[in-house]
């Protein structure tokens, strides 16, 4: 709701700047740095709160190919904070393009449908909700809408896919309609969520399984990038495919910059965030890795969710939040890492802390967004997951006793 405003804003400033913008209106995050690409700019900014409660709001900022994170974001903040700011003695110029059509063109010339499937899509009420049936309607699919009305105060459920509870509609409304699959997108259509007709939640280290292999077949040895918080199950899937695993930090411009250093052709993340750079532009877009997912199933002789099923599979949980309050995340867990000690267990710190068991794992890392710590475990059976859960939760408790743990 505070978009149009942030977006006034930004243009004034810019323009004082001498910068020249081209405003491509309200559009999904990936449309905007499909836009630096197809109005050779180079450099974009999408105003988005993301995932984030409805009273979040933020820029994602690529300059020159590369998304500002870290250092780069907190040097831009001093700068603006003390009024450091360049002053051109000719404005910038303002122009409006719609590039909607171009970016469903684009799709659809890349990626058509075998053969017709039948997809609920549910926005959320976020801004996907107009061009995402789009874009899997020119491909092919028959699409049936769910809470696509473009509406920031979110009215039916918060629209991120990683939660579970987020899904319960969309899950509701495959099974009514008997379609082939259901399809969520986030808030600002970078991420994408999965149901399958008997109302699994697909998650999203299990689709880059999917991913994986198809994008193999084409590109034997190619290079696969992951996140902490994906399943153990998905580099040994990587490697029979004839792959490079790669395990990296959480975090879309992180993933990206890693990508580009190793040349990596797909990464993907727990949270739904998938990066083509096989046929597409190495950036996060929710819309096209759905099109690539149903290209995917519509090529099987098998049902779509046979083919989902047919996923290597732990038991594990999605992903466990606890909110910190006034603490700092990050510095819960730089302690909790130089303290916990876990017997029999193989800890990484790329980001947070990570032990892995022979028969399982469990991590503890903060958010980059939120004031938050996030947790996932995973194990063979579920005596296994109890045991790795309560090892976690033994050495969290003993930093902060009054923590409310979620599992």
């Amino acid at each position: 709701l505070s978009g149009p405003t942030m977006v006034e804003g930004l243009v004034t400033g810019l323009r004082k700047a001498g910068v020249n913008v081209i405003d491509i209106g309200m559009v999904p995050t990936p449309v905007v740095y499909f836009g630096a690409y197809h109005l050779r700019t180079g450099c974009c900014v999408s105003v988005t709160g993301s995932h984030n409660p409805p009273d979040y709001n933020g820029f994602k900022i690529v300059v020159g190919g590369e998304t500002l994170s870290g250092d780069a974001i907190t040097d831009l903040h001093a700068r603006i904070a003390e009024n450091r700011l360049h002053n051109a003695p000719t404005p910038g110029s303002l122009s409006e393009r719609d590039i909607s059509a171009d970016y469903v063109q684009r799709i659809a010339s890349d990626v058509q449908l075998g053969r017709r499937l039948k997809v609920v899509v549910d926005a959320g009420n976020g801004v996907a909700g107009e061009i995402g049936p789009r874009v899997l309607e020119a491909i092919g699919a028959d699409v049936e809408e769910l809470y696509c009305e473009i509406d920031g105060t979110f009215p039916n459920h918060h629209p991120d896919p990683s939660e579970p509870h987020n899904l319960k509609d969309l899950i509701n409304m495959v099974q009514r309609l008997d379609a082939d699959l259901g399809i969520a997108f986030d808030g600002d259509g970078d991420r994408l969520g999965v149901v399958t007709r008997d109302g699994e939640n697909i998650f999203a280290d299990r689709l880059l399984m999917l991913f994986a292999a198809d994008v193999l077949e084409r590109n034997p040895g190619a290079m696969i990038v992951y996140d902490v918080k994906c399943t153990g199950r998905l580099a040994p899937h990587i490697l029979r495919h004839g792959g490079s695993p790669l395990m990296w930090k959480t975090g879309h411009s992180l993933i990206k910059a890693k990508m580009r250093e190793t040349g990596a052709e797909l990464a993907g993340e727990m949270s739904g965030h998938f990066f083509f750079a096989e046929r597409w532009y190495g950036f996060d877009d929710g819309i096209y890795s759905a099109a690539r997912l149903l290209e995917i199933l519509a090529a099987s002789p098998e049902f779509p969710d046979e083919v989902l099923h047919a996923l290597p599979k732990g038991i594990s949980t999605p992903e466990l939040k606890i909110e910190m309050g006034d603490r700092d995340p990050h510095a819960f867990v730089e302690r909790f890492r130089e303290t916990a000690q876990f017997e029999g267990g193989r800890p990484s710190t790329i980001d947070g802390l990570r032990v892995d068991w022979p028969d399982g794992w469990g991590l503890v890392r903060a958010s980059n967004t939120t004031p938050i710590l996030v947790l996932r475990f995973e194990a063979d059976d579920q005596e296994a997951l109890l045991r790795i859960q309560g090892a976690f939760r033994t050495r969290l408790l003993q930093l902060k006793p009054d923590m409310v743990l979620p599992f």
